[in-house]
C-alpha cells in the first residue's frame, strides 16, 4: 500500500468513525425534554405536561385523573406543602434469591432510582388545615405499588404513628397487589397489617381509606377495605381479581363501568367518590368530625395586624352662645 492510499484510508476512517456519528447526533438530538406533552388515555388529546402537574395531575379537559406520585400527593395534602417523613424500614433486599427474566434485586434497585423511595410507601406527619394527621401514600410507579415486606412495614409504621402521636391516619392506596418476588413473605404482610388497624380502631383514631387507581389484589383484601371511611377518586379501578379474569373465569359480560368508582359508589362499596381537587378539604372535613374538634382559626393578615386601630369619632360639643 502506498503512502497516498493509507493516507486516502485514514481520511475515510475519521470521517466515518467520528464525522458521521457528530452528524447523526446532531440530527436526531431533540431540543425538548420526552415528557413535555401527555397523551390523556380516556380521550388521546395531547396536553401539556407543565398544565396537568399543576392542575394536579387532572387532564384539564376530560378530568382524567392520572396516577400522582408519592411525594406529590403529599405535598398537596399537607399544609403549606410541609411534613416530617416517618422513617420507614428497608426490608430485606432479596430474601427468596428470585429471578425471572431478571434478579429481583435489580428492580428494586431501579425503583429506588426512579422513583426516589425506599419502598412502594411513603409516610409523612403534618398538618391539613391545621388539623395534625399522619398519611400514607403508595406509589404505583414502584413495581406497581406491590405489596412486600417494606411496604408492609411502612404500612404498620404509620398506624402506630398514628397511635403514638393521637392523629388520624389517612392511608392514599395504589397497588397491583402482593408483591410475587416475596412469595409467602409479601402474603404475610395481609394479617399484619389488619392487626394493626386493629390497634389503630382501639386507640380511637379516624382511619381513612383513599382509593386511587388501581387498588387490585391483595391490598384490597387487606387495609384498603378497613377503614372507618372509604372515598374514591374518579374513575379509579378498584377490585381483588380484574375484570378480564372475572369474565374469563365466569364467561359472562360484565357490566358497564364495573369496578369502576361511581359503580361501587352506587352498589355500596365505598363511602363517596370525591374530585381531586376537592379531596384535602373532605379529608380535612372528615378528620375535624371524627376526632370532634373545631377548625383551627385562620391567622390575621399581616397587613390587620400592621394596621392603627382607628380612633373612636369625638365626642359631640354643645355650643352655649358664651365665648
Amino acid at each position: 500500500m502506498t503512502a497516498e492510499q493509507d493516507e486516502s484510508k485514514s481520511t475515510m476512517n475519521w470521517i466515518s468513525n467520528v464525522v458521521r456519528p457528530k452528524i447523526r447526533s446532531f440530527l436526531n438530538r431533540r431540543d425538548s425534554p420526552e415528557n413535555l406533552w401527555i397523551k390523556c388515555p380516556e380521550s388521546g388529546q395531547l396536553v401539556f405536561y407543565k398544565d396537568v402537574e399543576t392542575n394536579q395531575f387532572v387532564i384539564p379537559s376530560s378530568n382524567y385523573h392520572m396516577r400522582m406520585g408519592a411525594v406529590a400527593r403529599l405535598k398537596s395534602m399537607f399544609d403549606d406543602g410541609i411534613w416530617e417523613d416517618i422513617p420507614v424500614a428497608s426490608g430485606s433486599i432479596d430474601p427468596l434469591k428470585f429471578r425471572d427474566e431478571r434478579r429481583y434485586a435489580d428492580r428494586l434497585k431501579d425503583a429506588r432510582t426512579k422513583t426516589g423511595l425506599v419502598d412502594a410507601i411513603k409516610v409523612g406527619h403534618g398538618t391539613v388545615e391545621g388539623t395534625p394527621v399522619t398519611i400514607g401514600v403508595q406509589d404505583f410507579d414502584f413495581m406497581g405499588g406491590s405489596l412486600g415486606m417494606a411496604a408492609g412495614e411502612a404500612v404498620i409504621a404509620g398506624l402506630e404513628t398514628a397511635v403514638r402521636r393521637d392523629t388520624p391516619f389517612i392511608m392514599f392506596a395504589a397497588s397491583g397487589g402482593a408483591r410475587m418476588q416475596e412469595g409467602i413473605l409479601s402474603l404475610m404482610q395481609l394479617p399484619r397489617t389488619t392487626v394493626a388497624v386493629q390497634m389503630l380502631r382501639e386507640a380511637k383514631r379516624p382511619y381513612i381509606v383513599v382509593l386511587t387507581n388501581p387498588t387490585t389484589g391483595g391490598v384490597t383484601a387487606s387495609y384498603a377495605m378497613l377503614g372507618d371511611v372509604h372515598i374514591a377518586e374518579p374513575g379509579a379501578l378498584i377490585g381483588f381479581a380484574g375484570p378480564r379474569v372475572i369474565e374469563q373465569t365466569i364467561r359472562e359480560k360484565l357490566p358497564e363501568g364495573f369496578q369502576r368508582s361511581e359503580y361501587l359508589l352506587a352498589h355500596g362499596m365505598v363511602d363517596m367518590v370525591v374530585h381531586r381537587h376537592k379531596l384535602r378539604g373532605t379529608l380535612a372535613e372528615l378528620c375535624r368530625v371524627l376526632t370532634r374538634t373545631e377548625k383551627a382559626a385562620a391567622p390575621a393578615p399581616v397587613a390587620e395586624l400592621l394596621s392603627i386601630p382607628e380612633l373612636p369619632p369625638p365626642a359631640p360639643v354643645m355650643w352655649t352662645g358664651q365665648t
